[in-house]
């Protein structure tokens, strides 16, 4: 896996990589990631040190998802996080997120490319924040902060 530059948002701000290795069109600007970053760390009362955004193709998602989940399938996504901070101050984390997967997503659930793109990415925040969603009732929990930060950025539901 090839490394990433850091790219300094600002000194006292969270650093963003974003690299999209999927050759699909991926609807987001770093900006509104920044700002989603930003609320999410406000909210939830933590503190992104470093986050890696990775679009990448079903192929690859697919790979990554056997070789450390033991899984075999097409996911959106996939959250590792590196740091060992307890107390949330300071997380590191890769998202590899699907580009193929989340357009189809979109189209299955008839919701407008660009918000399932943004909800994707903050899912993937939430879980580097410690939410989990292997229960209906915290999966449920979830989703309702990922539409509070989608409703941040004004984008329908």
């Amino acid at each position: 896996m090839k490394t990433f530059p850091d790219i300094s948002i600002h000194e006292n701000h969270p650093k963003l990589s974003v690299s999209n290795i999927s050759n699909i069109r991926v609807p987001i600007i770093v900006k509104d990631c920044t700002r989603l970053i930003e609320a999410i760390e406000q909210n939830e009362k933590i503190r992104f040190s470093f986050v890696e955004l990775v679009y990448v193709d079903e192929e690859k998602i697919k790979e990554v998802n056997k070789e450390y989940l033991g899984r075999a399938y097409v996911t959106d996504i996939i959250t590792f996080r590196y740091d060992e901070d307890t107390t949330n101050q300071d997380i590191e984390g890769t998202l590899f997120c699907c580009a193929p997967r989340i357009s189809e997503q979109s189209r299955e659930m008839d919701t407008p490319e660009k918000t399932e793109f943004y909800r994707i990415f903050i899912h993937g925040l939430l879980h580097l924040s410690g939410y989990d969603d292997q229960t209906e009732e915290v999966k449920d929990a979830m989703t309702a902060r990922e539409n509070h930060y989608l409703q941040e950025l004004n984008l329908p539901l």
